[in-house]
């Protein structure tokens, strides 16, 4: 296993939308561990292939409390099926580093793929998970968490990552 680099905002990979996965291979089973690795030695939560430079639709989530249900999940070609509730959730991104903002999202949410070995998955998930789960989506999508901010609240992230980057030359 290997730690990867995290592509970080405005990395144009970010933005692009993932290909959905065709074949289950070794190379892919590589790019699933090296993510999980990454992942945890970031720390996060979670991380989707485009973030490491993969447009490809997978996605690894492991939310590290005792009383959830899974541990780490490995997502292949997610779909949501379901979604009811509205929670607003501070959310980070490994991608836009020191960045915090709370997020609407939906509170439960059912979503389907297939895990590592190519079965068919479904997981229920409310919380903290639910909103994982609609983060990495979105990454997948060529989409941030920033770009569900109100206008001002984006405004300000803006500012703030020019001058983050001013100071860092």
């Amino acid at each position: 296993m290997a730690q990867l680099d995290i592509c970080t905002y405005p990395d144009p990979v970010l933005r692009q939308k993932a290909q959905s996965v065709e074949i289950i291979d070794g190379e892919l089973q590589k790019l699933i561990d090296d993510m999980a690795e990454t992942m945890y030695k970031a720390p996060g939560i979670g991380l989707a292939a485009n973030q490491v430079g993969k447009p490809v639709r997978v996605l690894v989530i492991d939310i590290q409390k005792e009383e959830s249900d899974y541990g780490l999940i490995v997502l292949i070609n997610p779909e949501m099926m379901e979604a009811k509730g509205e929670i607003s959730w501070e959310e980070g991104c490994l991608s836009v580093p020191e960045f915090y903002a709370n997020v609407k999202r939906y509170e439960e949410v059912v979503v389907s793929g297939m895990d590592r070995r190519g079965d068919k998955v479904e997981i229920n998930a409310e919380g903290l998970l639910a909103v994982a789960l609609q983060h990495e989506m979105d990454h997948l999508d060529g989409k941030l968490f920033i770009d569900h901010l109100s206008p001002v609240t984006r405004d300000v992230f803006k500012r703030k990552w020019k001058k983050k980057q001013k100071e860092a030359v």
